[in-house]
């Protein structure tokens, strides 16, 4: 059974930082692609970044670009999203996700395991 357990939202004034962790079980890490997605309140679920723990390529949606970092830790299994220079507009529950073997890196349709989510608010 694959799990994936999340932590380290919370609320910031704009301009802060936060680093969100996600820990996934029950699937060999380093094998697939990871990605953290957001949803804020009536949109979406939209694409933040994505990488390969086997090879260490990284991609990221352009509004994050520059200033959030996501990384893997291949012996813990996890995968961080380092968020800097926070803004109102980056509020929104954060899911991290395992890559699945069709779809592409950046919708939602490309995985098939996700978090139960995290709650991320930056205050103006």
């Amino acid at each position: 059974q694959v799990q994936l357990v999340e932590s380290g939202g919370g609320l910031v004034q704009a301009g802060g930082s936060l680093r969100l962790s996600c820990t996934v079980s029950g699937r060999t890490f380093s094998n697939y692609g990871m990605g953290w997605f957001r949803q804020a309140p009536g949109k979406e679920r939209e694409f933040v970044a994505n990488i390969w723990p086997s090879g260490g390529m990284t991609y990221y949606a352009d509004s994050v670009k520059g200033r959030f970092t996501i990384s893997s830790d291949n012996a813990k299994n996890t995968v961080y999203l380092q968020m800097n220079s926070l803004k109102p507009e980056d509020t929104a529950v954060y899911y991290c996700a395992t890559k699945g073997q069709s779809g592409t890196y950046n919708r939602p349709s490309g995985y098939d395991y996700w978090g139960q989510g995290t709650q991320v608010t930056v205050s103006s």
